[in-house]
């Protein structure tokens, strides 16, 4: 584990879907209930550890979470439990006239989906103030479309899921040629 993540919202839908407790019944990638288990492994562990949950200001990030999930699913939770434990770093992440986050033209001309980039902008504002920063994703494919870049200028990535989502990836970059 890592000093600290901001954690895409696909790891904390799939991980609330295979919530051994209280599984709640939603539509989440991946569909197979092993692989989500895992995905609920790696947050389950990520909650028990020092690890920080990186967070924006002006909380953009948790009310996307908040969106995509109620107060009892396991992934929010899992923030508060964080909130609770003061295992959270807010950042600062400035945003567009529609709510998205800004990147420089470097980065927007890789980071084709809106609601990533203020994922991406948390992320480089952390590791600006605190010297590291991960995205953890799980269902998300487009991170490793991004990877190449994203190792170029040292950004970190951790998927949760990385053989099930890089054959995902591999076989969507094959539908598209």
């Amino acid at each position: 584990m890592k000093d600290r993540y901001v954690v895409d919202t696909n790891v904390l839908i799939a991980a609330s879907a295979a919530d051994p407790v209280n599984p709640c019944d939603i539509d989440a990638t991946p569909a197979e209930p092993a692989i989500r288990q895992m995905v609920w492994n790696w947050l389950s562990s990520f909650q028990k550890s020092e690890s920080r949950l990186v967070l924006d200001l002006a909380g953009k990030i948790f009310g996307e979470y908040g969106n995509k999930l109620g107060f009892n699913d396991f992934g929010l939770q899992m923030t508060q439990y964080k909130f609770d434990r003061c295992e959270i770093d807010q950042v600062d992440v400035r945003y567009d006239q529609d709510g998205h986050g800004i990147l420089e033209d470097a980065h927007n001309k890789v980071i084709h989906d809106l609601a990533d980039r203020k994922i991406v902008a948390a992320s480089l504002e952390a590791k600006s103030e605190c010297g590291q920063s991960c995205v953890a994703f799980a269902g998300d494919t487009d991170w490793h479309e991004w990877e190449e870049y994203l190792i170029q200028i040292d950004f970190d990535i951790e998927p949760v899921i990385e053989e099930w989502s890089r054959a995902k990836y591999l076989e969507k970059q094959q539908r598209k040629a």
